[in-house]
């Protein structure tokens, strides 16, 4: 409740009510803990479903060589897809790009912000083709990994304008990585530091940091559900 306090008069003017603002709490705290918890809830199964296709994968299987989207199947023009691994894989993505989506829309009507949301909504576009289409489907398969993978960094860094210290320094750091990654991933992936990674290692360094983030942010979110939260425009 807001406080009031009375000033003294003065000898030009009568007494003065001013009004102290309560701190502001948090717009619509339902939607906002509904959009952190399918946030984090992304980022667990992402994570434990690609352990879970990693560690059952029938052949051999390797972080330096192989993506992960390797764990749904393999390139043209003899493009496999190894069970069980390949259906733990394409169902992780489907499901948790849905819930993505879902929270996207959930944070839109609890915050309004369109350079978080938009950036959300196509990371999950992004998640949810990649179980879709398996790299079978090569075309649409890169589209939307490519999709995925720079609007997650760029949303990464848009989510710490709608956050405190030190969390803002947090997020940034978080998604400069993992665009940094999928640069030299795509340009310099010859180059020494990148090569000894290989492809596998270098598109780890693009996806976990965005993986980490969802839980911490969707943490975060439902920890300010019913509380302050950053309110400065874009």
């Amino acid at each position: 409740m807001a406080s009031t306090r009375i000033t003294p008069p003065t000898r030009s003017e009568p007494p003065r009510v001013i009004e102290r603002s309560a701190p502001p709490v948090a717009p619509h705290p339902r939607e906002l803990r509904t959009a952190g918890l399918l946030l984090s809830l992304s980022g667990i199964g992402i994570l434990m479903g690609s352990i879970t296709a990693e560690a059952l994968y029938p052949a051999v299987f390797t972080t330096h060589t192989n993506t992960l989207s390797h764990l749904g199947a393999s390139e043209p023009p003899d493009g496999v897809a190894l069970q069980p691994s390949a259906a733990i894989f394409d169902i992780t993505m489907v499901v948790t790009g849905a819930m993505i989506l879902a929270a996207a829309w959930f944070l839109r009507r609890a915050l309004g912000r369109k350079g978080v949301t938009i950036p959300l909504a196509l990371l999950g576009t992004g998640v949810l083709g990649v179980g879709v289409f398996p790299l079978t489907h090569l075309a649409p398969h890169t589209v939307f990994a490519l999709l995925a993978f720079v609007a997650g960094g760029v949303g990464v860094i848009l989510a710490s304008r709608v956050t405190e210290a030190p969390f803002r320094g947090l997020w940034t750091i978080l998604g400069v990585v993992s665009l940094v990654a999928i640069t030299l991933g795509i340009f310099f992936l010859e180059w020494g530091p990148v090569a000894e990674l290989g492809e596998g290692g270098i598109e780890r360094w693009n996806a976990y940091p965005v993986v980490l983030w969802l839980v911490a942010f969707g943490s975060y979110l439902m920890a300010k559900a019913g509380g302050p939260l950053d309110e400065r425009r874009e």
